[in-house]
């Protein structure tokens, strides 16, 4: 479990980066462990689930986990002091060599996790950081999407499955 001392990057946009800059203790503190641990992990939970081929999708291999990486890492620099948190919390287990649970593949799993997240959200964000968090994991899941792998010769507009995903997780966010 993470204190609520979680260094970022960035505390506002417009700064520079600093490694030494700490996120404020209420982004973390609102929540309890088990709900910070939920919030933690649905980003990674996107990627995974976005990354599973489907029907009609080819395997995008590495490509969509390092889309899925640049998405996740892009929160920390977002205005939302719930998301950088978040983003940052993720981070720093991973540099603390945290071990860290397989997300499930399975679409369900991810849209229930994303219908608790909400509800936990609702009960304990800020207005505006719960909107900017549940349109940051819907953005992770987006970017994955849409990575083309190689053996597809251009980059089309997403299919009808990826837009039904994209929708049911939108749906689950409360976004739609």
């Amino acid at each position: 479990m993470l204190t609520p001392e979680v260094r970022m990057s960035h505390s506002v946009p417009a700064e520079p980066p600093s490694a030494d800059r700490p996120v404020a203790p209420l982004a973390v503190a609102a929540y309890t462990p088990a709900e910070w641990d939920l919030l933690t992990e649905l980003p990674g939970r996107a990627v995974v689930v976005a990354a599973v081929p489907g029907p009609g999708r080819a395997d995008p291999g590495v490509a969509a986990g390092l889309a899925g990486l640049e998405a996740v890492a892009a929160g920390r620099s977002f205005d939302s002091e719930l998301v950088r948190a978040v983003a940052a919390a993720i981070y720093a287990r991973h540099d603390a060599g945290t071990p860290q649970r397989v997300p499930s593949a399975a679409p369900g799993d991810l849209l229930a996790a994303a219908r608790v997240a909400t509800r936990v959200l609702h009960r304990r964000a800020d207005p505006a950081d719960s909107a900017a968090y549940r349109q940051w994991v819907q953005s992770v899941a987006a970017r994955v999407r849409r990575v083309v792998p190689p053996v597809v010769a251009a980059q089309e507009p997403p299919g009808a499955d990826d837009r039904l995903f994209l929708d049911r997780l939108g749906r689950a966010l409360r976004l739609r």
